[in-house]
């Protein structure tokens, strides 16, 4: 574990998948209150609201496999494809995007097109994930490329930085809500907060993918070859 955390390449993305998931959860435990307590919907309505959330993931997905190449094809230097990461940060923009969209639905009601701002959030969700997915796979890889066994335990610690944001992600949303229905009267400022501040943690997470694409599209292959000596 020491060895893995010393590569910086893996220590970087440990930290975009754990800000990424974090974001990416803290929705999933509120949507259906939110839309029964500020838009009525009964809860027939507001599970269907998450059906149209689940399959606006699923085309986002399918999305970034064809359009961004997720699963193989064109990697680049450090055993990745650069243009992943431009698909990552533009869904977690996307994401961020559409949760300020939600945040401002808190604050118009039942006028808002709620049902088409959930439906791009679940497309922007698919495309940030399927191409963290597609990133992780040739991550994991560039290790045993490079004479390092180290496939396994790259996806373990990745995985288990998803698992614990994901959980925790959940916990947060849905606390948040329960504090702030505690001291504010109005529901709807409470979700508008939380949701600034799940889009917030998306710009974040956005930030993390695409900074490293900058700085590795600028890089000459001296820098390159330097900076991964640097990680090691």
């Amino acid at each position: 574990m020491r060895t893995i955390w010393a590569d910086g390449e893996a220590r970087r993305f440990t930290l975009f998948v754990f800000v990424s998931m974090l974001a990416y959860a803290m929705q999933d435990l509120i949507l259906e209150p939110f839309a029964g307590l500020v838009f009525g919907l009964a809860p027939g309505a507001s599970t269907q609201l998450s059906g149209v959330q689940h399959g606006g993931v699923l085309v986002g997905m399918i999305v970034a496999g064809v359009g961004g190449g997720a699963f193989g094809g064109g990697r680049g230097e450090g055993g990745e494809t650069r243009g992943l990461r431009w698909w990552i940060g533009g869904g977690c923009l996307g994401s961020a995007a559409a949760l300020a969209g939600l945040a401002l639905a808190a604050r118009i009601g039942p006028g808002w097109p709620l049902t088409a701002n959930v439906a791009l959030l679940g497309l922007a969700n698919g495309v940030f994930a399927v191409a963290a997915i597609g990133a992780m796979i040739a991550l994991a890889g560039r290790g045993q490329a490079e004479g390092r066994d180290q496939a396994g335990l790259r996806m373990g610690v990745w995985g288990a930085a998803q698992a614990i944001a994901f959980g925790l992600g959940g916990l947060l949303g849905a606390t948040g809500v329960d504090l702030g229905r505690s001291r504010i009267d109005s529901p709807a400022t409470v979700f508008t907060l939380v949701f600034l501040a799940e889009a917030l943690v998306f710009v974040v997470a956005a930030a993390l993918a695409m900074r490293r694409a900058g700085r590795q599209q600028d890089m000459t292959p001296v820098a390159r070859a330097r900076r991964r000596l640097d990680d090691l």
